[in-house]
């Protein structure tokens, strides 16, 4: 069993906050302080210090870190193979965006609960950023993600990557738009538009400004809907236009058209299924992505 202070120190790292780490730890903050000075005191090191407003790991704390990483792949790796000796259920957490767990994961985790009787399965619907945390924690095994700049990057060693889907996003307008008339219709033609979005600092959000600044403008945002049943009502009373992915519902009956985007400048979403370091290698992860993929191809 790898000492799970190192699990407490890569959250640490990953946040640059004590706090940050406890609460994804489910710890206390004075828990996980007291956990980084057992283990600093246990090697005679400093594994991190305050700098500015961030807890960073000294160099002595790099070194743990990748040796730390490293060996939560090679358990990863053996969880994988003890899998294949031993006909145990074990357990698995599924974690992912709203529509991902909608339209992916729960097929996945029906899949799994059919090809593994007694396997305990537990599907949590999370923003990437905790789902990331819930990966670290190791309280979830595989997350499905839209990559924007709070996943890291492929060549990040924790884990492994694998592309799910490239989704088109549309827009939502109300019936009877301009933007309906017209044969092609590009981001740049609704600059002047009133923009609904989610909250500010979400994914989508983000994923919302980015790409009508690559279109050349910022969107003047007029409202804020964290529910696609809420942005695409205010669409349908004339409230504004709204950024819709693909797999996304409209609720029946609902004043909406969706008005597809063209152009090379097209904004997609690029879902990725993420495990730790050595774990995509274990038959019910194995399973589950299959199962991901086969639903993905489907939706195309």
């Amino acid at each position: 069993m790898i000492d799970p202070r190192l699990r407490t120190l890569q959250l640490v790292a990953h946040h640059g906050s004590v706090s940050a780490a406890a609460r994804a730890l489910h710890f206390t903050s004075s828990a996980v302080s007291q956990q980084l000075r057992a283990l600093s005191d246990e090697l005679g090191v400093v594994l991190v210090r305050q700098v500015g407003r961030r807890m960073e790991p000294t160099a002595a704390g790099h070194v743990l870190l990748r040796h730390a990483e490293a060996l939560h792949a090679r358990a990863e790796v053996a969880r994988a193979e003890l899998a294949g000796v031993e006909d145990s259920p074990g357990t698995i957490g599924l974690c992912g965006f709203s529509t991902a767990a909608a339209r992916f994961l729960v097929p996945a985790a029906a899949a799994l609960r059919d090809r593994f009787p007694g396997l305990v399965i537990q599907v949590v619907e999370a923003e990437p950023a905790r789902c990331i945390d819930l990966l670290l924690a190791g309280d979830c095994d595989l997350a499905l993600l839209v990559v924007d700049d709070s996943v890291p990057s492929e060549t990040d060693e924790r884990f492994e990557q694998h592309t799910v889907l490239d989704e088109p996003i549309d827009l939502a307008v109300p019936v009877g738009h301009h933007l309906t008339t017209r044969s092609e219709v590009t981001l740049v033609d609704a600059a002047a538009e009133s923009w609904i979005t989610c909250r500010p600092g979400s994914a989508y959000h983000r994923l919302t400004l980015a790409a009508c600044q690559a279109a050349g403008f910022r969107p003047s945002v007029a409202h804020h809907a964290e529910e696609w049943d809420t942005g695409t009502a205010l669409v349908a009373h004339g409230f504004g236009i709204f950024m819709l992915p693909r797999l996304a519902p409209v609720a029946p009956g609902t004043d909406v058209v969706r008005v597809r985007l063209s152009g090379t400048a097209a904004p997609i979403r690029r879902v990725v299924a993420v495990t730790r370091a050595g774990g995509a290698a274990q038959p019910v992860i194995v399973h589950a992505l299959t199962s991901i993929t086969r639903s993905a191809e489907s939706s195309r």
